[in-house]
Order: C-alpha cells, then structure tokens, then sequence
C-alpha cells in the first residue's frame, strides 16, 4: 500500500466497501470524507470505523476548499450520487490533485467535456472504476481478441437484463431522475458500452436507438389497482403489487416511511428523510427502463445493444463475431442468486475448425473477482497483465462511455441517429 493521503466524496455503500475500509484495513491512510450528510459520517466513526484508527473528519461539500488546505490530500475519490461528481471531479483537478471516480464518470457529456478540458490544464489526472474490465471472464475475452482469435472484429450483438428485484430497486431511488442520473443508459449502459469498446479497443461515432419506460411508472402494466381501476396506495399497493412480493425479504426494496439504511446498518437519512414513501409507479419518473440501440465504432465494426430493467433473470447473453472466429457466452443468475446453466463457460469457434468449450477462470474477491485487482490499479502500481491489457481506464474512457449513453437516450427522444462528435 502506497503513503498517498486519500479523500472520499460520498459516503455512499460503494464508498465505503470499496475505498474506505479496504483502504483502512490495508494501512492506507483515508484522511476524511465529504459528504452532505454529517449524522452518516458520525455514525460510521462510532460504529463502524475498524479499532486503531481516528475519526474520520467530516466536510460538508461546500467545504471542499477548505477541506483540501486543513488535509492536503494527494487524491480525491468521488463516490457520491451521479450528479456530484463534475463538481468534485473539477474542484480536485483544479487543485492538480489525482481523482478516482466512480462510474458513470459525469451525467452528460457536457460535464465530461469539461473535464477532459480541465484534466490538459492539470497536474492531476482522472481515473474510472470501469470494474466490468476487471472481472476475469472478461479479461479471457479480451485475451482471446489480442491474440488475433477473431481477426478483425466486425460486430458485437449483447442482451443485457437486470432482474426484477435489482431492476425495481433503481425506480425507488434518484437514479429514476434524468437530472440526477444522466438516465440508465448513462448510469447503467455506461459499464457495458465501456466493456465492448474496450474488447473493440474502438471509439464510438455513431448511434442509434429505441427506448421506453415499458415497466414502471405511473402507466405500469402491473401497477395494481382495486375493482373500479384506481390504483392502490401504501399497504394495500404493496399487499398487491407483483414487484414487492417478488422480492419480499430481501431488502430491495424499502419499507414504507421507515427511511433508509445500507450497508452496515448506516441510515441515508439525508437523502431519503423518513416518512417519505418513494415507489416505481411514482409520477416523477423519468428515465426509460428498456432500450435497444446500435453503436458504430470508427473501426467499422458495430454493436447490436438491448437492456431491460424487469426480468426473470440477471445477466447477458453476448455473440462477438470476427473476420475469423465467435465468441458466444451466456452469463448470468436468477434474482435468488442461482447461476444460470452455461454461465462457467464460454464458446470459442473458429471460423473454420471445431469449436471449443473454454472454461472461465474464477478468482476471489467482489464482483466475480474484479474488485482486488481493480484496488492494486488504484491504489498501487498497475501489473504487467494489466499494462498490457489497458485495464486502468482513462478520463477519456469515462467520458465516451457518458456520451455514448446520452446519444443513446436523445436518439429515442429526437428519434435520429446522434454523433457521437456532437456531444464531445
């Protein structure tokens, strides 16, 4: 572990589990935490902070300044709500301080513009938590690729689907608000565009796309509603809708009133006050919860892209075909946690030859695996593998990652193809 002095901007569940306290528990040194919400901070020194080591010192974010004269840290980590990061992000940069942001990088492309500008005029750089890269059955696709398995990639066709627990959970949240999520093809889509492109080693040019909001909302095929067609409210709308008895005990969702609380028991007070009553058939909602789109690379090479937030099932379904060879795989879970069948597996065929069955390798550690290698990235010195693999990714990755999802969203509201250029 490095001597770096760190700074985390939002104490969100992310924050926590993956900065702060693997920082702590590795002897990093985490030197305080700017977030809006002073009692969450409080609680996590009292209650939560490992033995050994001093409160964490608390800064509101209008602070920011201030914050970094009393601690002079070398890197501010942005994990806060979507929205906050552009202002975190140019705050640290100014100052030529190093930043690790969370994704979705920025909400739109605008703010990621800004940053690219702002990282020229800096001594700091920006680095994004891009994790997808990270998980190993991935890095095996992107092995597959280099070494010229596929020849020239030529498209890339990938179904993604959230589950219906997990799925419901973002339209009870801020994610549900354009302002405050870029939408789920910024929020959501932004891990997956930054996937393909990293597997195409391909800049975005072009898209194109259909969306709706098919499943939640006020217009909801499902929203329950009593025997003259009005829907129902508070108990009587959870005792009926499909959604909260499908995940009942599980936690996705809040109970009515009671506020909210994540990891390690922290309350979210500050951003859900007790005795609001958020829900997915709200009329506030404005982002679409399915989309299918295609992406042209400047390679030449396209992408066939779908995403829903209500299905039976978690995961994706992806199909990477070259001038000389596929790749098929099938990876996923049900909202219990069961892996589907094929999920330990992918298929490598040649485009003349016999295909084979590889098998994914499984290594230890937060999402499938990623999440420690991503740490030594961060925090440490990048490895060999992931030099040459390009795993760190770059304020520029985050930002066409940003833009590539709002042309996403803005070709289903203006109904054309957007450039990519247009936006950046």
């Amino acid at each position: 572990m490095n001597v770096k002095r760190y700074v985390v901007c939002g104490l969100s569940n992310r924050g926590l589990a993956s900065f702060v306290l693997p920082l702590l528990e590795a002897g990093g040194t985490v030197a305080g935490v700017v977030d809006p919400d002073q009692a969450r901070v409080a609680a996590f020194n009292d209650t939560v902070l490992p033995e050994g080591h001093e409160p964490l010192p608390w800064y509101a974010p209008e602070d920011f300044d201030r914050m970094a004269d009393e601690l002079a840290p070398d890197t501010v980590i942005v994990a806060s709500p979507d929205h906050t990061h552009a202002d975190y992000i140019l705050a640290a940069l100014a100052r030529d301080l190093d930043v690790i942001s969370e994704k979705p990088m920025v909400t739109t492309a605008a703010d990621a513009k800004r940053v690219l500008e702002a990282e020229r005029d800096s001594k700091g750089s920006v680095l994004v938590t891009h994790n997808m890269r990270y998980i190993p059955r991935h890095r095996q696709v992107k092995e597959l690729i280099l070494n010229g398995k596929l020849g020239r990639v030529t498209h890339v066709a990938l179904d993604y689907h959230v589950d219906i627990r997990h799925g419901g959970s973002y339209f009870q949240r801020w994610n549900r608000l354009r302002a405050l999520s870029g939408g789920l093809s910024v929020h959501k889509s932004c891990h997956h565009l930054d996937l393909v492109a990293w597997w195409l080693d391909a800049v975005p040019q072009q898209v194109f796309a259909y969306g709706a909001l098919n499943y939640f909302g006020p217009d909801s095929p499902h929203r329950p509603r009593d025997a003259s067609g009005r829907p129902y409210t508070g108990a009587e709308l959870r005792r009926h809708d499909p959604y909260y008895q499908a995940q009942a005990g599980s936690g996705a969702f809040p109970e009515p009133g009671g506020g909210r609380t994540g990891l390690y028991g922290l309350s979210y007070e500050h951003q859900y006050p007790a005795g609001g009553d958020t829900y997915i058939y709200d009329d506030e909602i404005d982002v679409e919860d399915t989309y299918s789109a295609l992406v042209r690379y400047e390679s030449g090479a396209s992408l066939a892209y779908s995403l829903d937030f209500s299905s039976p099932w978690e995961g994706y379904r992806v199909v990477i075909s070259g001038t000389h060879g596929q790749i098929e795989s099938r990876h996923g879970r049900t909202p219990d946690g069961t892996p589907l069948p094929g999920s330990t597996t992918f298929t490598y065929s040649p485009l003349f030859g016999e295909p084979s069955v590889i098998d994914v390798i499984v290594q230890e550690g937060g999402h499938e695996g990623a999440d420690p290698v991503l740490r030594n990235d961060l925090f440490g010195e990048p490895g060999p593998d992931s030099l040459r693999l390009s795993l760190p990714a770059s304020a520029t990755d985050g930002a066409l990652a940003v833009a590539t999802g709002e042309a996403m969203w803005r070709s289903v509201v203006e109904s054309r193809p957007v450039d990519i250029a247009e936006l950046l």
